[in-house]
């Protein structure tokens, strides 16, 4: 476990570094905000449609032959699009490379059936938390350190991060073992990482389809906000990369906090229904006080309550799947959960670029500033009713023990 909680940990921080500049090096092309905001929501689009197809492929390939060879791959997948991404001369090149990178790149699948692999399934929520604080310490590190650098120059953060990846690579190379034994492999097969076959038998998986459609649910929510986060806070705030760092910084934190130590007490005091449940809750309510923010530093105060209630539904929600799911088919499921995923992220822009070009003109403290973020947490409230109705009728269903 510790061997792929220092990957994902690394692997985060250099994706971290790029978030706050992305936007900017877009703008470096574009001459207004409006023309920003369409095409980075192209550049953003292009990775999630080439991430779409990719992650069901990779998530196959690594049932069929480890784990351990697949993140290789997306190391170095990273490490090219990141360097490429820092040389970028035109819009062109920057769409290419993020083709590039969204079909090289499934670490995050792939990580997830790692742990998978070597967790029994009574543990995996807590152990699923254990990865989501990684991801929270890298998006600790990476934003701040991303607006550090940017602050100096917008494209020193995609160098820095492109080193991190190879040595990520080096990494994977020389300490990470393989955690799936040779016994429990599978053939590769093209039929079965169809992405659309891929989601479908993803919806089949045994007393938990609906929860995939939280899942598409939450994710669309989630990306949505991606996307908006750096120019809405600029557009509304005046932020910049500084600015944009910590404020992820903050998020990080947070998740890294209830995800790596908070958790394992609320599990052993709430089931991972009654944590999804109530995370989804607060992730509605988060979503629409991040829009309705006035000032800065309410930003912050949404980031802190809101990751502490709901920091833990991802991790519920992700166990209860997982263990519904075929051990010898944990990086397929894993890659469908990613593929879904990058649906929405495909999807996301499409709605919040718009959203956001709509009110982009508007002063900076109009309410309709916050539009993507109100669009936020009606999806998000929608979720938590088809949870919270799932969960109920589960019980309703279930045997009560003699």
């Amino acid at each position: 476990m510790s061997f792929i909680m220092i990957t994902v940990l690394i692997d985060m921080v250099s994706i971290g570094l790029i978030i706050p500049v992305l936007p900017l090096i877009v703008g470096t092309f574009t001459s207004s905000p409006t023309e920003q905001t369409w095409w980075y929501g192209v550049v953003t689009i292009t990775f999630g449609i080439a991430n779409f197809f990719g992650s069901p492929v990779l998530g196959a390939l690594s049932d069929a032959h480890g784990r351990r060879p697949v993140l290789l791959l997306g190391f170095c997948g990273l490490a090219l699009s990141f360097i490429v991404t820092g040389l970028a001369t035109a819009l062109w090149m920057l769409i290419a490379v993020r083709l590039f990178s969204g079909a090289m790149q499934s670490n995050a699948a792939v990580a997830n059936a790692y742990v998978a692999d070597i967790t029994p399934p009574e543990d995996r929520a807590r152990r699923f938390g254990m990865l989501g604080a990684m991801f929270g310490i890298g998006f600790i590190l990476g934003p701040v350190l991303g607006g550090i650098l940017g602050r100096t120059n917008v494209h020193l953060p995609f160098f820095v991060a492109g080193g991190l990846a190879v040595l990520n690579w080096l990494y994977g190379y020389f300490v990470l073992p393989e955690s799936l034994p040779v016994e429990r492999r599978q053939p590769f097969s093209w039929r079965r990482v169809h992405p659309f076959a891929a989601l479908s038998g993803l919806a089949r998986l045994e007393g938990v389809g609906p929860l995939v459609a939280v899942v598409g649910i939450a994710s669309l929510a989630q990306f949505t906000l991606h996307t908006s986060w750096v120019l809405y806070t600029h557009f509304k705030f005046g932020w910049g990369p500084w600015e944009v760092g910590w404020s992820l910084f903050a998020v990080g934190a947070i998740s890294a906090l209830v995800q790596g130590v908070f958790l394992k007490h609320m599990l052993a005091r709430f089931s991972p229904r009654q944590l999804a449940g109530v995370g989804l809750t607060a992730s509605a309510l988060s979503y629409l006080g991040f829009g309705l923010a006035s000032e800065g530093w309410m930003m912050y105060v949404v980031i802190v309550l809101g990751g502490i209630v709901g920091g833990g539904a991802a991790a519920a929600i992700q166990g209860i799947i997982a263990n519904a799911a075929n051990q010898k088919a944990q990086g397929a499921t894993m890659g469908s959960v990613a593929s879904l995923n990058s649906m929405m992220a495909v999807i996301a822009p499409m709605v919040a670029t718009p959203l956001l070009g709509v009110v982009s003109h508007r002063p900076p403290g109009d309410w309709l500033m916050g539009l993507p973020f109100y669009f936020c947490a009606a999806l998000q409230t929608v979720g938590a009713v088809i949870a919270i109705r799932f969960f109920r009728r589960r019980d309703r269903l279930t045997p009560a023990p003699a």
